[in-house]
């Protein structure tokens, strides 16, 4: 199993079919709340206390969360990532992970209280569709990966009863009383047509908030977070467990927006210069660090010339093991030489033949599905032409040649219906967020 599949157990509120539509600029809009409670700047301390020492374990209001429990919820976390983890970091991931099973509990135990009891055949149905996404038909696959990893079926249908009794509480609670006027989505929709051809961009946030005495530990953490992102981790995982903006639920992703909406001068000249699939941070902001990763951008209601389809030919030539460095090389000019002769597509696999290379067609290819190191290349490319040589000595050396493209139309833009669909959703994001404030203030917590 991969990083992105097991993100995507970590995100089991889309596999449920209500995660929440992300609201954009809410991190940044985090203030400092200490003055607003008198607070004195200098504090002394009349008892020793390291939290990380005795919130191993908790009680909410009577239900255990046991160190099991946290043990299997944090294996899913570094299955995600892939990669190890200070025990520094391990005891920040274990207390945010404790966090996330307490809201949890509380969202289950709010379902209860109001009669919406999840089912077992419903856990069981969600978790079968997630196995078969991921390992076919057999269900049992998946329990022993979970296994394998330190974590347990239970502790996956666990967090998807969580994500069950929430959106449950929240279709009954919150979505009813959420109205859209369609003024406001016509006002939308106008602003988008005249906005048409301006760039938005789709970036993922990870907000950490903190104050001038807690601003060089923050930064400390926010530097550990981007080492591990840019070591493998995956931004989605570490968006769910260490964000403290709104997003967090959502993978730390605000979806499309225009870069004003960051309402911040500072993110807003950081992610004007970014590239897809870049990350930067932690940068400094009012309120705390941000740390950004530039998912995509693209032109409102404009034609994306990466949704073009291809018809390519990847024509490759591989190396016999123990062939010398010298007679490698020479086979690669002679390759070369042998693609650059090439008179169109229709003569490759007369040339590919006298090469002894290989060919492989496919007419089904988006440009946004190949790496990104190749996308600008091939876009350049006339029919009939190829990229260079790409490859190495030991996976093969090749080339893909463009042998047909259908450009995509002029995009139509969201509809009525769908922009309707989107401001319902942050609507009820907002509230959700409200609601679980809530749960948390009249719960009753003990820690072991």
């Amino acid at each position: 199993m991969t990083a992105k599949t097991i993100s995507r157990l970590l995100s089991i509120a889309a596999a449920a079919g209500l995660a929440a539509a992300p609201v954009a600029g809410q991190a940044q809009q985090a203030i400092d709340q200490g003055d607003l409670l008198g607070l004195p700047s200098d504090l002394s301390m009349l008892k020793e206390s390291d939290p990380n020492r005795r919130v191993a374990t908790a009680v909410v209001n009577g239900f255990v969360i046991t160190e099991t429990d946290i043990n299997q919820r944090v294996a899913l976390l570094l299955a995600a990532n892939q990669r190890p983890v200070s025990e520094e970091e391990m005891v920040r991931v274990r207390m945010q992970v404790l966090r996330n099973l307490i809201d949890e509990t509380l969202q289950i135990q709010a379902a209860i209280a109001q009669e919406l009891d999840i089912s077992r055949d419903e856990v069981d149905q969600t978790y079968a569709r997630v196995a078969a996404q991921n390992f076919g038909q057999d269900p049992g696959k998946m329990d022993e990966y979970l296994r394998s990893v330190g974590s347990s079926p239970e502790a996956l249908k666990r967090q998807i009863t969580g994500e069950l009794a929430w959106n449950r509480l929240l279709r009954r609670n919150i979505a009813p009383f959420v109205n859209v006027s369609a003024e406001e989505v016509n006002e939308m929709i106008a602003r988008l047509e005249a906005d048409r051809g301006t760039e938005e961009y789709r970036l993922g946030e990870i907000f950490l908030s903190a104050t001038p005495e807690t601003e060089a530990a923050v930064e400390a953490n926010a530097n550990k977070i981007v080492e591990q992102l840019r070591q493998g981790g995956s931004f989605v995982a570490y968006a769910r467990q260490f964000s403290q903006a709104s997003t967090a639920a959502v993978g730390g992703d605000l979806g499309w927006i225009q870069l004003p909406q960051l309402k911040n001068a500072q993110l807003e000249a950081v992610a004007r210069e970014m590239s897809p699939g870049q990350l930067v941070g932690p940068v400094r902001i009012a309120g705390g660090f941000s740390i950004l990763y530039l998912i995509d951008k693209r032109q409102v209601l404009m034609a994306d010339p990466r949704d073009a389809l291809l018809s390519l030919k990847q024509i490759q030539i591989n190396f016999e093991p123990g062939m010398s460095q010298e007679a490698a090389q020479q086979r690669v000019a002679a390759f070369t030489a042998g693609v650059e002769s090439m008179r169109g597509c229709g003569d490759a696999e007369n040339v590919a033949a006298r090469l002894g290379a290989n060919v492989v067609t496919n007419d089904q290819i988006r440009v946004r599905s190949l790496p990104e190191a190749l996308q600008n290349i091939i876009l350049q490319l006339q029919v009939g032409q190829s990229t260079p040589p790409f490859g190495s000595f030991e996976e093969g050396v090749r080339v893909l040649m463009l042998c047909g493209r259908d450009d995509p139309k002029v995009a139509a833009g969201p509809n009525f219906d769908q922009i309707m669909s989107q401001l319902e959703d942050e609507r009820i994001e907002k509230r959700a967020q409200r609601y679980l404030r809530d749960l948390r203030n009249d719960a009753f917590i003990e820690y072991n």
